[in-house]
């Protein structure tokens, strides 16, 4: 590992190039750039799952810390490649001052040259991706909803954000849910004319559930809310022939009923965000799929349609947060004095 502190992005760029010479590594084996956009308290958390994501997926990992806005600008660095951080080529970055305003001038000569680029938000997402240039210049662009202070509002704005190339990991905590349902019409064509899913009135992947089922089976599904599960405790499905086909969640496991056959246990572990960025990773192009289940959720049409490619919009938190703060002083209809 290689230390740089209080330094420039020219160095961080010629200390990675010399690191990686002395590891034996090459950039041509690199699959892509995973750019992780983290809180200080969260990098270990971000480290421990780009590792298992980077396992599956060769790529260079470049997380950038933005820290203390106000403070003197300064550029912090670790450079690791092939250390704690698993095969990734990986470079943690503490911005501090202005310069966390602007990542990009350090993160830009750092990707690695002709692979996609992947922005994931391991915090709570921004509201407007187009305010954040590490989100503009991604080929995929990673959020998750259940960072933030409420979960699905935050799902909601990001349908009314999305542009394709867009996904939430509350897409894929749902994954297997999905297979389940999904294998249960295997060996019927029945119609199914309603649906409830039973979860927390804050749960995400409860609002993702309800659109997808939306988008697919064009039915209106409720959303039975409880107190008595953590997350999503159970999926139920009704046909037009009086057949019932529920998933229910229990400790790792989902009881899979259906009407005429045996009750079965079939296996719904609860996977560590390493594995669900890894699956994010799989695919670099849109995922229609999710943008129809995202648009049903939040009765937002044509997703798709909107343009892949955003048009970055500067906004500078400092001095929005500085406006706020004077209106507040001011009071309601007041000014400031």
């Amino acid at each position: 590992m290689i230390g740089l502190w209080d330094t420039t992005g020219n160095e961080v760029v010629k200390a990675l190039a010399a690191e990686r010479r002395s590891a034996g590594g090459v950039a041509s084996g690199l699959a892509l750039t995973l750019v992780a956009v983290v809180e200080e308290k969260q990098v270990r958390e971000a480290e421990a799952a780009a590792t298992i994501a980077a396992s599956a997926h060769p790529c260079r990992l470049l997380i950038v810390v933005r820290s203390d806005l106000e403070g003197r600008s300064r550029l912090d660095a670790e450079i690791v490649v092939g250390g704690r951080l698993g095969p990734a080529e990986a470079v943690v970055m503490r911005m501090y001052g202005r310069l966390a305003l602007h990542a990009e001038s350090v993160v830009m000569p750092l990707l690695a040259p002709d692979v996609p680029v992947v922005t994931w938000w391991h915090s709570a997402p921004p509201d407007v991706i187009a305010n954040d240039f590490l989100g503009v210049v991604a080929d995929r662009r990673i959020t998750d909803s259940k960072l933030a202070k409420d979960p699905v509002a935050a799902l909601k704005q990001r349908a009314l954000d999305y542009a394709p190339g867009d996904t939430d990991l509350t897409w894929t905590r749902i994954t297997l849910w999905r297979t389940l349902v999904a294998g249960a019409f295997d060996t019927t064509d029945e119609r199914v004319v309603g649906a409830t899913v039973t979860a927390p009135k804050d749960d995400p992947t409860a609002a993702l559930m309800c659109g997808w089922l939306k988008s697919r089976l064009g039915i209106e599904p409720v959303w039975e809310q409880t107190d008595r599960a953590p997350r999503m405790h159970s999926v139920e499905l009704r046909c037009a022939n009086g057949d019932c086909v529920s998933v229910t969640r229990d400790e790792g496991t989902a009881l899979f009923s259906r009407t005429g056959q045996e009750p079965r246990y079939m296996p719904l572990p609860k996977r560590p965000v390493g594995d669900e960025l890894a699956e994010e990773l799989r695919r670099l192009d849109a995922d229609q799929i999710y943008g129809e289940a995202l648009g049903a959720m939040a009765n937002v049409r044509n997703l798709d349609a909107k343009p892949p490619m955003r048009v970055h919009v500067w906004k500078d938190p400092a001095l929005a947060a500085r406006a706020g703060d004077e209106a507040a002083m001011a009071g309601p209809g007041g000014s400031a004095a």
